[in-house]
């Protein structure tokens, strides 16, 4: 039962997340917002993303249901039946972030492109709320499917969003935003309120 509810918020994400937002990217601006990576970088840092996402939200569950042994620390009632919400609300936080940027939002950096700075609304608490709340599905998806492989998704999506937002991320906006974006990145922490504060001077 709870790797089927696995699955099915999962397809509640993808739903969300690949559908309904480039949806309303398109409808607000003309554009979906939907990038290709372009660089090395970008490849490594979505593709590690990604495989963080679809390891605990597809390989998991469907080994469970195929007889893979649980972990007997984590396979407990509560603690899957609590997975429920946290997935819920990681999704729900997911979304909710990307629409946040508003015309800004992008699936990865454009070189060409210069969208504005986005430091409002949630943005004033951490600078990358997007990759928290997909870390919290992960963390809700590894609780619902406690097993080796729903473990292992979740490093891979901690790492992922470590790999975006240093790799690929950080260097864009102090290129594009310059002083404007250290000012900011000086104040709002990088994951969490006040951790990962941009110390040195930019210039």
């Amino acid at each position: 039962m709870f790797a089927v509810i696995a699955l099915a918020l999962y397809a509640t994400f993808f739903a969300l997340d690949a559908g309904m937002r480039a949806w309303i990217q398109r409808r607000r601006t003309g554009d979906t917002g939907i990038r290709v990576p372009t660089t090395p970088e970008q490849w490594c840092a979505r593709g590690t993303l990604a495989l963080g996402m679809l390891v605990p939200g597809i390989a998991a569950p469907i080994a469970e249901l195929f007889g893979l042994p649980t972990l007997p620390l984590l396979d407990r009632p509560g603690i899957r039946m609590a997975g429920i919400a946290v997935t819920a609300v990681g999704v729900a936080a997911s979304f909710g972030a990307q629409l946040a940027m508003g015309p800004s939002w992008r699936t990865t950096v454009d070189p060409t492109e210069r969208p504005a700075l986005v430091t409002s609304g949630v943005f004033r608490i951490v600078r990358n709320p997007i990759y928290i709340a997909l870390t919290i599905m992960v963390l809700g998806l590894t609780m619902l499917v406690p097993n080796v492989i729903a473990i292992a998704g979740l490093v891979t999506i901690i790492v992922g969003a470590q790999l975006q937002v240093r790799l690929v991320e950080e260097p864009y906006l102090r290129r594009v935003h310059g002083a404007a974006f250290h000012d900011y990145a000086a104040h709002v922490g990088r994951f969490l309120p006040g951790i990962g504060r941009l110390r040195s001077d930019p210039h």
